[in-house]
């Protein structure tokens, strides 16, 4: 990022900290208080004016200025107004102080803090915390905290790491784990990345857990992009219901005159929604008014990367080809499986009055689909009958279908989703987008046999007859078999080629509309992740642009939502999943045809990753949202599958 700061505050021209402290005066005198007048000026002055007018006010009127906005103003605005009168370092240690007083403390505002500042703003805090409290910082951190995390804490709190941009590439080999000069550990994380094909924050999250976890990730998120660490926690904290007002004031307040413009970038490029519209969706009044003018703009607008952004999209492509994913289930092989002996318990728990869901429950959740395949088999065998017919006449609703949908083989229950999906009145879209664009070639020709065996139709004509236009084209496309090679050939994966679709791409975005969309779709379509990780890598590098933005940007409807589909599933699958379950379950409702596909179709798959995923983006784990969306035995079995609690 080097050491250019951009900020959305800057010092007003032409300042007059007299003539601002009167209009401050005459905003909060009488009955009630000119608001507008406030936000306004207070928000479009530096920090440093901010302190002057401060001063003059004392002076003019012998009172504390953020006394009388204390008194004249309530709420939200009124504890971002205060912030933003104070200068940075009494803002942090007002902040860490509210987050070890009291019962419980705050640890992620703890980390935030001190893992983000640089020696001089820790050194300043620690100052300000004594001048302010009459205490030492160190001491109440070490007397609220316990283990590694209170001895890491310690560590940032001396504020001695080097931020210089000196590089030892004789180190770049090593693999480390201290606090040495930053531009050195993005050199020896990447390295990393090619010795141990996996992320240093991927080692982070299997070998730590807790807040020393959290710690440690944001210690290299900081190291890696802070604009982009901050752009997580703003997200984080107006995702979902309710806001984390106290997280979003922090940082707008602390990082409006450092580097709010590249924070908002990386916003776009991580969540494809400016940091400005998200702002205006989740606040209100007064304050949203404020923060909007900390934000500075809407970069939904703009159709191209800020420089530094550019070089972190650049970034994020590139450790997304690097990184070699493990794959993990949450559903294994049942040891010591006898298909005989799961067949009778089965029966058992089926004839006679009532139904013991409890037993079915068992061992469908956790058996692995070859071995209910085996299953089904003997039953039939053993017991002349079709266990399928059995439990759908002895089970209803949600729980019906999700077992039924675990004890068909993987090709079948895919079919039986499309079919589903195309059939009555409306087409499920986001359905036959979610499983064409995540399964690979043999899933893919599995699928096609099965549903031409169970609806004697090809799945190509059934999408023909249920869409149009270029929506019909892609899925039909896709149906092909030609996206997700597991293998990638020369052909495709050569320089030549790479460049030859970046020219493609580059020429589509000056094309009209149409023929954007077949450049698009017969790139995307039709080549590996693995390749289409280079080309938009190489195009954010020649076109500073984002391939997100300009998918969000000239397409619409569904055209849009596959292709976004395709890219978000090249970029990371297990967040594109994690995503979707997240849609299937926020806000009043749940989308249950979703949270059983996905659960059924990746339980033994990258379930596991996807929970890591939900966890990161969500900051609550995929556990407590099936407790807390679903009941009875269909949470139950969901929470079987799951696999556990994060």
């Amino acid at each position: 990022m080097g050491k250019e700061f951009r900020g959305t505050v800057a010092d007003h021209p032409d300042f007059d900290a007299g003539s601002d402290a009167e209009a401050l005066y005459d905003a909060m005198k009488g009955f009630g208080s000119d608001k507008e007048a406030i936000l306004e000026l207070i928000a479009s002055r530096s920090n440093a004016q901010r302190q002057e007018i401060r001063a003059a006010y004392k002076s003019q009127f012998g009172k504390d200025l953020i006394d009388d906005l204390k008194y004249e103003l309530t709420g939200k605005f009124e504890r971002l107004i205060v912030g933003l009168m104070r200068p940075p370092a009494y803002h942090d240690a007002k902040e860490i102080k509210d987050a070890i007083k009291g019962a419980g403390t705050d640890e992620k505002c703890l980390i935030e803090i001190l893992a983000s500042r640089t020696n001089e703003q820790i050194h300043n805090l620690v100052a300000a915390y004594k001048d302010a409290y009459d205490r030492d910082l160190e001491e109440d951190v070490i007397g609220d905290t316990s283990g590694h995390f209170k001895k890491m804490l310690v560590v940032l709190l001396q504020g001695t790491r080097e931020e210089d941009d000196v590089v030892s590439e004789d180190l770049v080999e090593m693999i480390v784990c201290n606090l040495t000069v930053v531009t050195h550990l993005q050199l020896v994380f990447d390295e990393y990345q090619k010795i141990a094909e996996k992320s240093i924050e991927d080692s982070i999250k299997s070998e730590l857990s807790g807040d020393f976890e959290t710690l440690m990730l944001a210690v290299v998120q900081c190291i890696r992009s802070k604009p982009m660490f901050f752009a997580r926690r703003l997200y984080k904290s107006m995702k979902g219901l309710g806001t984390a007002d106290n997280t979003l004031i922090r940082i707008m307040v602390c990082r409006s005159e450092i580097d709010m413009l590249d924070i908002r970038e990386c916003f776009r490029l991580r969540y494809e929604k400016s940091l400005y519209n998200m702002i205006q969706d989740d606040t209100s009044g007064d304050y949203k008014r404020t923060l909007l003018k900390l934000c500075g703009g809407d970069d939904d607008i703009a159709g191209e990367f800020f420089p530094e952004a550019a070089q972190i999209a650049y970034k994020m492509w590139e450790i997304s080809a690097m990184t070699k994913v493990q794959l993990r289930g949450t559903v294994r092989p049942y040891q010591n499986f006898d298909p005989a002996s799961d067949a009778q318990a089965l029966r058992k728990a089926m004839k006679g009055f009532g139904t013991d869901e409890d037993t079915i429950i068992d061992i469908v959740a956790n058996r692995s689909n070859a071995q209910r395949q085996e299953i089904r088999q003997t039953f039939k065998s053993l017991l002349g009958r079709d266990l399928m017919a059995d439990l759908k006449s002895e089970l209803s609703k949600n729980l019906e279908r999700l077992i039924l949908g675990l004890m068909m083989s993987p090709a079948e229950f895919d079919a039986k989703m499309m079919k589903k999906a195309m059939e009555g009145a409306g087409t499920d879209e986001h359905a036959l987008i979610e499983i064409l664009v995540t399964r690979n070639n043999q899933e893919i020709q599995e699928m096609c046999s099965a549903y031409q065996n169970a609806y004697k139709k090809s799945l190509e004509d059934a999408i023909a007859s249920e869409t149009s236009g270029h929506f019909k084209r892609i899925l039909i496309s896709l149906a092909q078999v030609h996206l997700h090679s597991s293998c990638i050939q020369t052909r495709t994966h050569s320089s030549y080629f790479v460049l030859y679709e970046l020219i493609e791409l580059a020429d589509a975005c000056n094309a009209d509309s149409g023929d954007l969309e077949d450049r698009f779709m017969s790139i995307l379509c039709t080549r590996s992740f693995p390749h289409l990780r280079r080309v938009f890598q190489e195009f954010v590098r020649c076109s500073n642009k984002d391939i997100e933005q300009i998918i969000k940007k000239e397409m619409s409807g569904d055209i849009k939502n596959a292709m976004f589909a395709i890219v978000r599933s090249v970029k990371n699958q297990p967040s594109y999943f994690a995503d979707r379950l997240y849609k299937a379950m926020k806000g009043l409702g749940t989308d249950d045809r979703a949270l059983i596909r996905i659960m059924v179709s990746r339980s033994e798959i990258d379930l596991f990753n996807i929970r890591k995923e939900f966890k990161e983006t969500h900051d609550a784990s995929l556990h407590e949202f099936i407790q807390g969306d679903t009941s009875g035995d269909y949470r139950k079995i969901l929470l079987i599958l799951c696999g556990g609690e994060d």
